[in-house]
């Protein structure tokens, strides 16, 4: 009975290795009815060749790597919507660890820690030790080679199935089974290599640039001041996804008619962002550099080309340009390429009151406070304010206070002591959604508010979405987020061939554009037609 039952086991732990999904969408039970192809392969490979030194240690690494690479794909489906890149993406599990730490406490992230790295070590000693059952097999010579012959056989088949699903050629029908797992493997090999290729053109890419040797930008803004505000996790589901419209689809036409009374027009349209779930840098950088930051690789590669940005453009037209980034603890670095001539970091920003876990003070004491910050100065001001309250994981969410009882932020303390915690939170999706709801509808009432306060200012004021929410919350794979511009209507007469919507509703077939399209577009809505010729020049 042991003879037959380890090979059994062993063969059934292999087997839950090779159907182990790599997508949210996929984890169900169903996935073991998917017959894996390399299963045979390598049975019969160890009862051909297992026995030779270092061939069982050597496939139960390889499989391993599968398992780690699947699990990140997980990981990053979930929060990200897309599959794990090891070249650009190593930078995100210190993020992550981060992000866990202030949810379950710095204890509980450190026995998960242990215990991953504790559990991926069972798992590799379980399996070398299953592929050695097999390798260990009391069969005679003949029975070697006979195996040796079927595992040529089962690779065949499972050749013919992974070439077929990766388009290398056309069977008439898929052959019985999958080889899900080898095609996995070499299309992320594939990508690693499109990976390493692209970030050699991207960096060429960035070093060129038509407006880098341009003046007399932004004429015909005429001084004056610029805010782009950025909303956290804010994307088209604010509008399509019946769970979150009527909240959101409220707000937005009660500040619309707020700011209409402020004397301020609006107009609002579509961007598609580089990134969901996550990564707010990512559109940042693509919305103010007009370069296509999809992932770390090529926002890296943008920071070190020396391309100019939106904020670069603005000193150069006499603006003086600054940074309010509440999210930002530790050191920004990067910053340095940003065209920025201030920045105010968390530490920089007087919150006095009780941090929201993750989120280090609330959006209304940061757009609040961001105007006594700056000092007086002749120059007008070129303004980003990134507001982090709707970011994950949404718990506590603050309420709105008079903007007069702001004060240094210990008004909102009680707020920051509510419940529940994250890690309470999250074991329920629908909690969790419906806590976004609550918390982007608190963003979009904070920040339409002050716009509606700035009315006498009569600066330009853009509002934009930097992604959507991840895919199990915003409920599609879209990347569409909302962009608005808030301002004189004389102002917004310039960007009147958009065909942006009035108000601050975007209109659902209006037209998308990719977000690295919004700087040189903003370039030549507010540059004179003469300077525009010697640009396009």
């Amino acid at each position: 009975m042991r003879r037959v039952l380890l090979p059994a086991l062993a063969a059934v732990l292999i087997f839950g290795v090779l159907v182990l999904p790599n997508h949210p969408g996929t984890m169900t039970l169903s996935a073991l009815n998917r017959w894996p192809l390399e299963l045979p392969v390598l049975l019969m490979l160890m009862v051909a060749v297992g026995r030779y030194r270092g061939v069982t240690w050597g496939v139960a690494l390889v499989l391993l790597v599968t398992v780690f690479i699947k699990l990140a794909d997980y990981a990053m489906f979930s929060a990200y919507n897309r599959t794990f890149n090891p070249i650009l993406d190593t930078f995100l599990i210190r993020s992550g660890l981060s992000l866990l730490r202030d949810s379950i406490g710095t204890t509980m992230t450190g026995a998960a820690v242990i215990l991953t790295v504790v559990l991926m070590g069972v798992l590799f000693i379980a399996l070398q030790r299953s592929l050695g059952i097999w390798a260990h097999l009391n069969f005679p010579k003949a029975y070697r080679v006979t195996a040796l012959v079927a595992a040529i056989g089962f690779g065949g088949w499972a050749t013919a199935d992974a070439g077929h699903h990766l388009n290398y050629w056309t069977l008439d029908r898929s052959p019985p089974g999958t080889a899900f797992t080898s095609r996995l493997t070499v299309r992320r090999g594939a990508e690693l290599q499109e990976t390493a290729t692209d970030l050699v053109r991207f960096r060429e890419a960035a070093k060129s640039d038509a407006y880098a040797g341009a003046t007399g930008l932004l004429d015909r803004l005429d001084g004056r001041d610029v805010i782009l505000i950025w909303i956290e996790s804010y994307g088209r589901a604010s509008f399509d996804n019946p769970l979150y419209a009527p909240t959101h689809l409220a707000t937005l036409r009660a500040a619309q008619e707020d700011i209409a009374r402020s004397g301020q027009a609006m107009k609002s349209g579509w961007l598609t962002s580089p990134t969901a779930g996550g990564q707010s840098w990512l559109a940042h950088g693509a919305l103010a550099s007009g370069l296509w930051t999809s992932d770390n690789g090529r926002y890296n590669a943008l920071i070190a080309s020396g391309n100019k940005w939106l904020f670069h453009f603005a000193q150069e037209a006499g603006y003086r340009t600054s940074a309010f980034m509440p999210a930002i603890t530790l050191g920004w670095p990067e910053s340095s390429a940003m065209g920025f001539e201030q920045i105010f970091a968390a530490a920089d920003i007087p919150y006095k009151g009780d941090r929201f876990r993750w989120v280090t003070m609330p959006d209304q004491f940061t757009l609040a406070t961001y105007p006594t910050l700056l000092e007086p100065d002749p120059r007008p001001d070129f303004i980003q304010i990134a507001l982090i309250s709707s970011h994950a994981p949404w718990s506590p969410i603050a309420d709105m206070v008079l903007w007069e009882a702001v004060g240094d932020g210990t008004v909102f303390n009680p707020m920051a002591a509510r419940g529940p915690e994250p890690k309470a939170l999250w074991k329920d999706r629908d909690a969790v959604r419906d806590a976004y709801r609550r918390s982007v509808d608190y963003a979009l009432t904070a920040t339409f508010s002050h716009v509606a306060r700035l009315g006498d200012a009569a600066p330009l004021v853009i509002v934009a979405g930097d992604h959507q929410a991840a895919g199990f919350v915003a409920g599609s794979e879209n990347r569409d987020v909302a962009v608005h511009m808030i301002g004189p209507d004389e102002v917004l007469k310039a960007i009147g061939h958009w065909n942006w919507a009035d108000g601050l509703i975007p209109a659902t077939d209006g037209p998308v554009r990719r977000m690295d399209s919004f700087r040189n577009d903003f370039i030549d809505a507010f540059t004179g037609p003469v300077r525009s010729v010697m640009v396009s020049q």
